[in-house]
């Protein structure tokens, strides 16, 4: 049996899924088993697609009018479609002429899933790359500290002071958790350097 998912990304008037819509029942999907959703497809809370995926039985075939209409991106899509194969469900696509249940579709499948395996590959390669690159230059990582050395050394003498850290957080306007790891980094750095 054939399934249909559609979907748009805003639910106004401007947008409908009256083309894809026409495009799957041509392709013989009934009416009774299209699914919608009319919202951002990199939302994961897609109540039509999680319907469809829901319905859909082994046997079957998912069909969509075009893969960006399934997948927020290619790791999504593929995510989505060995879900289904995993299922023993087909998955169709009318406007890349993909189709899992041929020799060809399921070769694409295995390019695509090649192809955002390297994609992955090479932002990680970048990412490390851009560290190391950083990391010579004498930059370290991460996200900046929330409470500067100078500040934190204020907070101390405050706290040593007899003040509350309910009162130092209000009156440096930091909050509780920020403290709490700024005195374990001032605490590691007085081991470190022996007082």
């Amino acid at each position: 049996m054939l399934i249909g998912y559609m979907r748009v990304s805003t639910d106004n008037d401007r947008q409908t899924t009256n083309l894809q819509r026409d495009a799957l029942l041509t392709a013989g999907v009934d009416q009774r088993q299209l699914f919608e959703d009319k919202m951002s497809g990199g939302r994961d809370d897609r109540p039509g697609l999680k319907k469809a995926l829901d319905y859909v039985q082994r046997g079957d075939c998912l069909v969509v009018w075009k893969l960006d209409r399934l997948g927020r991106s290619v790791p999504h899509l593929l995510e989505i479609v060995n879900q289904l194969r995993s299922s023993g469900v087909a998955f169709r696509s009318l406007t890349e002429q993909i189709d899992t249940t041929t020799a060809h579709g399921e070769f694409l499948f295995t390019l695509f899933g090649a192809l955002a395996q390297y994609e992955r590959a090479l932002a990680r390669e970048r990412i490390m790359a851009g560290l190391e690159a950083a990391k010579r230059r004498g930059k370290k990582g991460g996200r900046p500290q929330a409470i500067n050395d100078e500040k934190l050394e204020a907070i101390v003498q405050a706290l040593s002071g007899g003040q509350s850290k309910a009162v130092v957080c209000r009156n440096f306007g930091v909050k509780r958790s920020t403290l709490y790891d700024a005195l374990v980094r001032y605490q590691i750095n007085q081991e470190k350097s022996g007082k």
